[in-house]
């Protein structure tokens, strides 16, 4: 009797765990996983990142995990975030830690700070000898504060400018650059010597702005170089320009050279391989288009030589680096709505695809052997990093961070579908349903519009746009691979580019018919929500989806084109896509395409997100759409964060915007 109420209590405890849906708070209870590196002995370091609502913030901590496999340890205690991971030549760990370095054993033990230099350093890296320390750090070149340039007001706070590019992402410009700086450094008292800064007082930044990063500069194996990305254009030029060049600094001659002279696009993410004879970066051809052709580029240190890997390949590359043995070069590329590993030998250079499934391989760890350790995630997982059979492609997972969550919570099926656009041509939208979904029942539908406008609408999992989240409140979502999106060739990419409002509209309503044909789609009952480019679309499908929806949400959108024109920052993205609204050329574009154009058509109830520090798409942009709404009689509703920008960062400010998304469709489908 004992024996039966014990099976049947572990059965309802495993039955109410299974029952379990996604929900706001659940979502940001999960780690945030992240590769650090691999050691030689098979020892795998990651970071995980956790966030607490009642305190606002998160906390990083480093692991370890054996690459076959095994329990994780805990490196890492210390309030803050922990990140930077690299093995030294005595063995120990060197890590970043409060803007200084610290070393600690493989096993986290004997942590210790190394470095006290005054004011912090960012993106510390050691040299391959251990005998310099590289980082970057802000540097002020120029007055524009008020104080600044009146020495008798020193409590102004007014800002003076003269030329673009006055702010950026969330920030105003405030004479401050990110430069690069070497030093010599004592591993064993930790002492940094006098630093050089290799820009050397010049108005640029390394790291690139705004999410540049340790990438961005990187010693060569032999720790006589330092190559690094920068975009040496200021002012008005670097507005409107993406030409950053990879440059190469001899530490002894204090010399740089330009090593991607004449490649006038983006030259990102420098790499080399273990003998540093071999240096690669990606590569976009064209100025002012951010969004080109992603191309992999082997440059060959000694005879100065540098081939194009993928010029003919009809697809853009994510991310690339050598293998262990440097005869090969891995890459990740989105194909056909997910981000696959591939291989390119570098003897017989012929592509071949390793993985294969309805996932996103999405970052590289390190290699050991035929092993390569990636980070995976899908639309019903976050990321946790996978061991790579590199002959079969099979994966593994390694983390299991979030397991204990994942198994007690229903899954959502996830789907492709294929549908015929206006024009002819197949779309792949991915397609997703509550759990539990039964086909017999009629659920609300969302179409789900990305932003970009040309990022990849792939298996990645999001911790705001999350489609298990909305899935788990009941509504199939439709999330479809419009133009403008890679993974379908290069054409399908770069289709939208002056074409915003046009077909990729009619994508979206060719994708949301489709569906509706099914007997489960309630066409009573359909939503459309997005960010950014997706928030456009939302304005602009308020004024030609001819009663198909009955709720919009648009975060961020951009509602009047001449005004975002006038006030977002990166001005490259909007001369490519858009043009200038006094270009004569344009005005068909400004008239066609223009959400504001198309307000004497709305007539459904509609929510506004708006970020207060969003200088990519300006305030501007929110309020006169919910003035609109408000002042032609529709519901509608303004959700304003002061002190977010195009995204939504903070944990508490995150579920409110859930719980608000969420609380409207309910109001209003």
């Amino acid at each position: 009797m004992r024996k039966t109420l014990l099976v049947a209590g572990i059965l309802f405890i495993q039955q109410s765990m299974a029952q379990q849906k996604m929900s706001p708070e659940l979502l940001w209870q999960l780690g945030r996983v992240g590769g650090e590196t691999v050691l030689n002995d098979g020892t795998v370091i990651y970071g995980v990142s956790r966030y607490t609502l009642a305190d606002n913030k998160s906390e990083r901590n480093l692991y370890a995990v054996p690459l076959k496999g095994g329990a994780a340890k805990q490196l890492t205690q210390g309030a803050g975030a922990e990140s930077g991971a690299q093995v030294l030549p005595n063995g120990r760990i060197a890590y970043n830690f409060k803007g200084q370095l610290w070393e600690m054993d493989k096993d986290g033990g004997n942590a210790v700070q190394k470095t006290n230099v005054e004011g912090g350093m960012q993106n510390i890296r050691i040299s391959p000898k251990g005998t310099h320390i590289l980082f970057s750090n802000e540097v002020k070149l120029e007055k524009i504060s008020g104080a600044d340039l009146h020495k008798d007001l020193p409590k102004s706070n007014a800002q003076v400018y003269t030329n673009l590019n006055y702010r950026h992402w969330d920030t105003w410009e405030d004479g401050k650059y990110n430069h690069v700086f070497y030093a010599s450094y004592d591993p064993q008292t930790g002492k940094v010597g006098e630093a050089t800064d290799i820009l050397k007082g010049e108005l640029f930044d390394c790291p690139q702005m705004p999410f540049g990063g340790a990438e961005d500069f990187i010693w060569s194996p032999d720790g006589t170089q330092i190559v690094y990305v920068c975009k040496k254009k200021h002012g008005k030029a670097y507005a409107i320009s993406t030409n950053t060049d990879v440059y190469s600094y001899n530490i002894a001659t204090g010399k740089t050279e330009n090593l991607s002279e004449g490649m006038m696009g983006y030259d990102i993410a420098p790499a080399f391989d273990n003998t540093g004879k071999q240096l690669l970066w990606l590569s976009m051809a064209r100025d002012g288009f951010e969004a080109d052709k992603n191309d992999i580029i082997l440059h060959q240190a000694g005879a100065k030589k540098t081939v194009n890997l993928t010029k003919d390949w009809d697809g853009t590359v994510s991310a690339a680096r050598f293998s262990a043995d440097g005869k090969k070069i891995f890459f990740l590329a989105v194909v056909k709505g997910t981000e696959q590993l591939f291989e390119i030998p570098l003897d017989k250079p012929s592509i071949r695809q390793i993985t294969k499934g309805q996932f996103d391989v999405n970052a590289f760890v390190g290699q050991q052997g035929n092993t390569l350790v990636v980070a995976r995630a899908d639309m019903n997982h976050a990321a946790e990093l996978y061991t790579v059979d590199l002959k079969s492609g099979a994966l593994q997972q390694l983390t299991t961070v979030n397991n204990n969550i994942y198994d007690g919570l229903q899954q959502s099926k996830v789907e492709e579908r294929w549908t015929k656009t206006s024009d002819g041509k197949d779309l792949l939208s991915w397609v997703i349903y509550p759990p539990g979904f039964d086909p017999s029942k009629k659920y609300p539908t969302l179409l789900y519009c990305q932003g970009g406008p040309q990022s990849p609408l792939s298996q990645y999992y999001s911790f705001r746009w999350n489609f298990q989240l909305m899935a788990a409140q009941g509504y199939i979502v439709v999330a479809p691979n419009r133009r403008g999106m890679p993974g379908h060739g290069v054409k399908w990419n770069a289709d939208i580019s002056n074409d915003w409002g046009g077909q990729p509209i009619r994508d979206y309503l060719a994708a949301i018919d489709d569906i509706s044909k099914e007997a489960y789609v309630d066409k009573s009952r359909l939503g459309a929500v997005g960010a950014s480019y997706g928030g456009y679309s939302v304005f602009m499908l308020a004024g030609v989806h001819e009663n198909r929806f009955k709720s919009f949400i648009a975060h961020d959108g951009l509602f009047d084109l001449r005004s975002w024109y006038g006030t977002t920052e990166e001005l490259w993205f909007a001369n490519w896509d858009i043009g200038a609204y006094w270009d004569e050329s344009k005005a068909g574009t400004y008239e066609k395409f223009n959400p504001i154009n198309f307000v004497n058509k709305w007539n459904t109830p509609i929510m506004i997100v708006q970020g207060g520090i969003d200088f990519r798409v300006g305030i501007e942009q929110g309020l006169q759409a919910f003035q609109a709404a408000q002042l032609k009689g529709i519901k509608s509703k303004l959700v304003y964060f002061p002190e977010e920008n195009h995204w939504v960062l903070g944990a508490q400010n995150a579920i409110v915007w859930q719980r608000e998304f969420f609380g409207w469709l309910k109001e209003t489908l």
